[in-house]
């Protein structure tokens, strides 16, 4: 008697594979059960070594690429830039969207996902991996469920099962009984071994053309060996193109048509693409979102006509090589070790020699060392002893034309038509009611759909209760734990420290269906740049969102969503905030003080008026008082923004916003011995833990320069805001730009150290910002490498960018390249023209003069003094400053 597992007190869910499609199903199902926080034990079966690789993953040969590109290749539908991302985080930092990657290297991420899936879940899922295959899959007697009968002997009960066998296996009916019997064929190609026999001077036939046999073509390919293809019409797949044109939509009412109009319709469809692109794939590719509609539409008589006189052709246009593939192929055809043949296989017989003499049915003859079936897999579910036991015990039945199985949504359909047992199937046995069911952009989208209607019995309606808040009363759709990690992260937030996004990824490793903290890591990544997958984040904070978030975290998640895609993002956060007023996650965003862009200014003082619109919600709170104190004195409200900076540090010495308030009064009141000072000694008491101290210390320096004090100025560089010191964005918005007014004040004599300072910072950053504040930074930083080809790159990017970037920063890049250039009448007048715009960028004042500084150097450089002097003067009647009163009499 078999020896069953001992009974589980969560669910069971059986997965029966762990290839592409089982691991996509258990990545789906640990992050959905630990985001609802649904307990549940789950069993993968499969006696791969790894998970994830299955036949097509498991190669380890480099010419096999993936034949859709990377970025079609995410496991997650909602974040299609996943698979991209993981790559240039594994060594492959070059890599784009439209790059073919090696199919073992997907193979190792459908891994890795899979194994973060399973750790984010611990805790609530329990994972199980049984190295061992199932071979019968039976409903439990008397009781829900099913009993799985194991290769080892072993049995597994389960509540439910999804089985995730892959392609079902190649019956090579088309070989005669005698090659059948000879040790020269080889009917599974890709089992461990199956080649090894293979001479290095053998000859092979391959029988089939699709894309297996390419991928065995160039592993089989060498001097002195001739590999030959057969199939009926002697096609290959043809090649994606290297640089792909986007969908061409598909003609409307393709569903309703009957299959000659179809025909002839795709045609015309494939012809214009043609006649307009030069070429036929983007009207392909349009195609593809309709196919299983267009496959459900046709009856059964048009599907068996289809699958006789279109699907050849069909296949050969929409599952194509990838470009490296096709070249390779046409090298080794063109050096005539590969022959392309049309035919069918007749007859075999055994030459003396070892070899077999094979007989086409037009009466060729080719002889060969090896015939290997390419043919792919079978199209009937029965040719597995597994779904054979499921069919006729009537828990499954054959789908249209006997091809895989019948489902509903995912769910098998009996042998009385119904759909009502927790069994499921995805990918491959979908075929015959959907036809396009076997590529990653399909099955993930079926995983999730597996996943939801597994877990949909699972979900019980909780007792309501009342919710933890956040320090400022606003309810948190978590729990205590999580909540308690978010409050940490937010009062970090507000008081401008460090390891905000620590806190919040705490809050999300406890409870990973918490909306917020996924959206306020997202936000950081974002804005502030920390180490966060900002795509997946907020992938992540939308569908917790949707799954248990309330209005307001709702809300907050599409502000976040809209930021990070320049989608109006200033606009939804204004209307956020009028509904949500206590909201200062939201608050701190939108004011521009020192840890985010903050909105630009739409129509006036937008921040002042946020501000007092959110005042009676926290009635007089230190954090509230330290941002109008901050928006004070960007006012000119000098005296009144000292008061309340000073009221904030009295209830809160460790605010960091009420400091740089504070450091902005005596910034633009000319207190520059009393402000260096002041600050210099909160950086090294209060200050120690602040996340911005580099910006604290730039504003030290900024009181240096402006007491014309170049050596304080170097030093305070090289020991506070030197790379190493100071990286990522900080280093670009505080190191680079001070270097640059340095310059410009002529403060800084010799080399300036920026390229150091470009190097710790990401390239993506510096030339594909994702704010207007940062790309003013980038674009001065350049400036200051003199790095013309990196400013006018910076510039196409911002020119197609968000509003402010087109309107403030291009413009801006373009004057700065005349600086570099020195065409000094251009530089006058656009950085002239760009001063009234520049407060659309956000941050302060005293960060966008570094642009009215590069004015100041390009008038004395072009020769306008009295420019320059007008200038100079009206800045000293401003504040006061020893450099700027030296500049004046250097001017006469």
């Amino acid at each position: 008697m078999a020896s069953e597992f001992p009974a589980s007190p969560r669910p069971v869910v059986a997965v029966v594979g762990a290839g592409a499609a089982g691991a996509l199903v258990a990545v789906q199902l640990c992050e959905t059960a630990a985001r609802r926080r649904t307990p549940l034990e789950l069993v993968l079966i499969d006696p791969a070594p790894e998970a994830g690789r299955g036949v097509a993953y498991a190669t380890e040969v480099p010419a096999h690429r993936l034949n859709v590109p990377v970025g079609g290749m995410s496991c997650y539908p909602d974040d299609p830039g996943h698979f991209q991302r993981w790559l240039c985080r594994h060594g492959e930092s070059t890599v784009t969207a439209g790059d073919f990657a090696a199919r073992y290297r997907f193979g190792s991420y459908l891994a890795d996902t899979l194994g973060r899936a399973i750790i984010t879940a611990h805790g609530t899922v329990a994972v199980r991996r049984l190295r061992t295959a199932a071979t019968r899959c039976a409903a439990r007697e008397g009781a829900d469920g099913f009993v799985l009968d194991l290769a080892d002997g072993t049995t597994l009960t389960a509540d439910t099962v999804v089985l995730a066998t892959g392609p079902a296996p190649g019956t090579s009916g088309w070989a005669p009984p005698e090659l059948r019997a000879s040790e020269r064929f080889v009917a599974r190609p890709w089992a461990p071994g199956a080649l090894d026999a293979v001479g290095d001077a053998d000859d092979v036939l391959l029988v089939g053309a699709g894309l297996t046999a390419v991928d065995l073509a160039l592993v089989l390919d060498r001097p002195g060996r001739t590999v030959h293809t057969l199939s009926r019409s002697g096609l290959l797949p043809r090649p994606h193109a290297v640089a792909p044109l986007p969908p061409v939509p598909a003609p409307a009412g393709l569903a309703d048509l009957p299959l000659p109009r179809l025909r002839a319709t795709i045609r015309r469809h494939l012809a214009a693409s043609m006649r307009e692109h030069g070429d036929w794939r983007p009207a392909m590719d349009g195609l593809r979102p309709h196919i299983a509609g267009l496959w459900q539409g046709l009856g059964d008589d048009e599907r068996t006509e289809f699958l006789g006189r279109d699907a050849t052709r069909w296949n050969v246009h929409r599952h194509r090589m990838a470009p490296t593939t096709a070249e390779a192929v046409s090298r080794i055809r063109a050096a005539h070790r590969l022959h392309v043949h049309a035919g069918r296989v007749a007859a075999v017989r055994p030459l003396d020699d070892g070899r077999l003499a094979v007989s086409l049915a037009d009466g060729r003859e080719l002889h060969v060392g090896w015939l290997v079936d390419c043919t792919g897999p079978g199209m009937r579910a029965d040719g597995d002893p597994l779904w054979a036991g499921l069919l006729a015990a009537g828990l499954a039945t054959p789908g249209p034309l006997g091809i895989g199985v019948a489902t509903d949504g995912g769910r098998l359909v009996d042998a009385r038509g119904g759909a009502a047992r927790p069994l499921f199937t995805l990918g491959a046995p979908r075929r015959g009611e959907l036809w396009e069911t076997t590529a990653i952009p399909e099955i993930r989208a079926q995983a999730r759909e597996v996943a939801e209607a597994v877990l949909a019995p699972a979900a019980r309606v909780r007792p309501a209760r009342r919710r933890p808040t956040d320090q400022f009363g606003l309810p948190l759709s978590t729990h205590a734990a999580a909540a308690a990690a978010y409050r940490s992260g937010l009062g970090r937030v507000v008081t401008v420290r460090a390891k905000a996004a620590d806190s919040f990824a705490r809050a999300v490793e406890l409870d990973p269906g918490f909306a917020l903290g996924h959206a306020a890591l997202a936000l950081l990544g974002h804005e502030c740049g920390a180490d966060v997958d900002v795509p997946r984040a907020l992938a992540d904070a939308r569908r917790a969102a949707a799954e248990r978030g309330d209005e307001r975290e709702r809300s907050f998640v599409d502000v976040v969503g809209r930021r990070i895609g320049a989608d109006d993002g200033d606009r939804a956060l204004v209307d956020h905030l009028e509904r949500f007023p206590g909201d200062a996650l939201a608050l701190s965003t939108a004011v521009p003080t020192i840890a985010f862009s903050g909105v630009g200014d739409l129509d006036g003082s937008l921040a002042q008026r946020l501000v007092t619109h959110t005042a009676p919600a926290y009635e007089g709170h230190w954090f509230h008082t330290s941002l109008r104190s901050f928006l004070l004195q960007e006012e000119g409200r000098i005296d009144e923004a000292g008061v309340l900076a000073r009221e904030a540090l009295a209830a809160e010495p460790a605010s960091g916003h009420a400091v740089h308030a504070l450091a902005h009064v005596h910034y633009e009141s000319g207190d520059h011995h009393t402000g260096r000072d002041w600050l210099d000694g909160w950086i090294s008491g209060h200050g120690r833990g602040a996340v911005h101290r580099a910006h604290f210390s730039w504003h030290v320096a900024l009181h240096e320069l402006a007491l014309d004090d170049p050596e304080a100025v170097r030093r305070r560089w090289f020991a506070q805001l030197a790379p190493r010191r100071v990286n990522g964005v900080r280093a670009l918005v505080d190191s680079g730009s001070l270097l640059w007014r340095a310059r410009m004040c002529r403060n800084w004599q010799g080399r300036m150290p920026v390229d150091h300072v470009l190097d710790s910072v990401a390239a993506e950053l510096v030339e594909r910002p994702a704010t207007a504040f940062t790309a003013l930074h980038s674009a001065v930083a350049l400036t200051a490498a003199g790095d013309l080809a990196g400013l006018r790159r910076l510039r196409r990017h911002a020119a197609g960018a968000d509003e402010v970037q087109r309107e403030v920063v291009a413009p801006l890049c373009a004057a700065l390249e005349a600086v570099l250039e020195e065409h000094w009448p251009t530089a006058v007048q656009g950085l002239r023209a760009l001063l009234p715009t520049l407060r659309r960028v956000g941050g302060s004042a005293a960060q966008r003069e570094v642009v009215e500084e590069t004015l100041l150097y390009a008038l004395v450089e072009s020769g306008q003094s009295d420019a320059a002097r007008h200038l100079l003067q009206t800045r000293l009647d401003r504040r006061d400053s020893p450099l700027d009163t030296r500049r004046l009499a250097a001017l006469g």
